[in-house]
């Protein structure tokens, strides 16, 4: 194999599994129990990841949606500090099925390949997938009944748009998402919280019309701007190379969310 070959390879595996190695050996430290489980629905087979909280008693649950980027060692690592947190978290692979011989994120050989194979899941599948994972974590013996759905990203626009299809969900918190069309939104039952990077104008700047039509459809949209954070900071925040807005962002986001997911 020649040296041109041999670092095509090593680019090739670099783009397939991005910088995140911290976030993995976080989550092997982990003292609590995470697995990968099996949804389904009609013909469909859903790969999910599920984390339980070490508590004695009945927990809300969080219905996580990844990013852009698939179901990541950091959208599990999401997952296992909600758990952290004392919530049972549920993060479904919406990819699964979609991969090269049927299999789902960790199957694609980049994360280019990740983002173009997202932006073409039909919505309506997507909107299917969260159902399955609502209903099933609903009816878990460790819930209380209670479930929140959460998203980062284009998982945040997906978040949003699941609490226009489905009246069980109790809030619904949107992390940097774009909202769904302002006639969507008369079927929202819950809550939306909104969290946004003041250094990220593509998405901060629909928030001004978008808490126009939540309040002209009656709906509670409480969002919140921090200021000199970016796209994506609560994953770039957290990273070993964060710069200070953006941690400074994270934890103020973490702090609010978790006092928000107390109210539920």
């Amino acid at each position: 194999m020649s040296r041109w070959t041999l670092s095509l390879v090593a680019l090739l595996l670099a783009a397939a599994a991005p910088a995140q190695d911290w976030a993995k050996e976080r989550l092997e430290k982990s003292p609590r129990h995470g697995e990968w489980i099996k949804l389904k629905h009609g013909s469909r087979e859903l790969q999910a990841f599920i984390v339980y909280p070490q508590v004695k008693d009945k927990a809300t649950a969080v219905v996580v949606v990844h990013e852009i980027f698939g179901a990541s060692d950091w959208a599990r690592l999401t997952a296992d500090e909600l758990a952290d947190a004392g919530y049972i978290a549920i993060m479904p692979d919406l990819l699964s099925g979609v991969g090269p011989k049927g299999g789902g994120t960790s199957d694609f050989a980049s994360v280019d390949d990740v983002r173009k194979a997202i932006s073409t899941l039909p919505p309506a599948q997507v909107t299917a997938d969260l159902k399955a994972a609502t209903d099933y974590v609903a009816k878990d013996p460790a819930c209380n009944g209670k479930v929140a759905t959460a998203g980062f990203c284009w998982g945040g626009g997906q978040a949003f748009r699941f609490a226009a299809n489905d009246k069980d969900v109790k809030a619904a918190f949107v992390f940097y998402g774009a909202p769904p069309e302002a006639a969507d939104m008369a079927g929202i039952q819950c809550p939306v919280y909104g969290f946004y990077g003041g250094n990220d104008a593509r998405i901060t700047m629909t928030v001004g019309k978008t808490a126009e039509a939540m309040k002209k459809a009656g709906k509670i949209y409480e969002p919140v701007t921090y200021e000199g954070a970016g796209h994506g900071f609560m994953r770039a925040g957290e990273a070993p190379d964060a710069s200070a807005a953006n941690k400074t962002a994270r934890d103020e986001a973490w702090k609010r969310w978790k006092e928000l997911l107390g109210k539920l």
